[in-house]
């Protein structure tokens, strides 16, 4: 009786979840021991907002965090993440545009341009996936 049930609950399990879905690690390196909310997001597609539905935050401690995002569907992604120092919910820039709070991106990601998605992107395919983000400030504190 027992071999019956234990099958029966894996192919239950396997209905339960997407068809190929991806588990994603991301540790976020470099936040700063300030107040206000270290964000993460998933992109697809491009690194507007728009384009970075999946996301989560945590309250910011410094040094390293740990984000786990489950059933990823596999494809091309790419990681945004920044330190929202005042608590706006947003990345702060100057009138050029230029991030005033620590942000980073997966990839290979340039810091004396602006980020593009191909630069920054990864493929996803394999559940246990980990990615690394290195926060900056490319402006000194104001």
């Amino acid at each position: 009786m027992r071999a019956v049930i234990v099958p029966g609950l894996a192919v239950l399990a396997a209905l339960a979840s997407p068809a190929g879905a991806a588990s994603l690690e991301v540790i976020v390196e470099g936040a700063e021991p300030r107040p206000g909310e270290l964000y993460v997001t998933l992109c697809q597609g491009g690194l507007s907002e728009a384009a970075c539905p999946i996301g989560r935050s945590v309250p910011a401690r410094g040094g390293a965090e740990r984000f786990v995002f489950t059933e990823v569907p596999p494809g091309v992604w790419a990681v945004a993440a920044f330190q929202d120092e005042n608590g706006n919910g947003r990345l702060d820039r100057t009138g050029l545009g230029l991030p005033l709070e620590p942000y980073g991106f997966s990839g290979a990601v340039g810091r004396r341009a602006r980020p593009d998605f191909a630069s920054a992107s990864f493929d996803l395919r394999e559940p246990g996936a980990t990615v690394r983000v290195r926060l900056a400030r490319p402006l000194p504190r104001r």
